[in-house]
């Protein structure tokens, strides 16, 4: 049977990295009703993130490249879930490692 084969552009791959970096680290977290990634405010998750994307970026790209991905997905990423907000939904309580 044929598998298929998919193809994703480097700034969807940099930006898949950014966000398993930042969720690795504890910085960004799943709503688990809803999906969206909530920051949780965690200033020391933060710094293992942007530690990693310093000193261990993905291959090809510089720690500066990485550090702009991390900041980018920071960028676009509340510390609310927008559907629970819309629908007067609890927030899931940020988890802490």
């Amino acid at each position: 049977m044929p598998t298929a084969v998919t193809h994703h552009s480097a700034s969807q791959r940099l930006e898949r990295w950014a966000v398993a970096t930042l969720r690795e680290a504890g910085a960004i977290v799943e709503c688990e009703r809803h999906g969206w990634m909530r920051e949780r405010g965690d200033p020391e998750a933060l710094a293992r993130a942007l530690c990693v994307a310093r000193d261990d970026p993905p291959p090809g790209l510089c720690s500066s490249d990485a550090l702009a991905a991390i900041g980018e997905v920071l960028a676009a990423t509340g510390d609310t879930c927008p559907d629970c907000s819309r629908h007067g939904e609890p927030e899931d309580p940020p988890r802490f490692k």
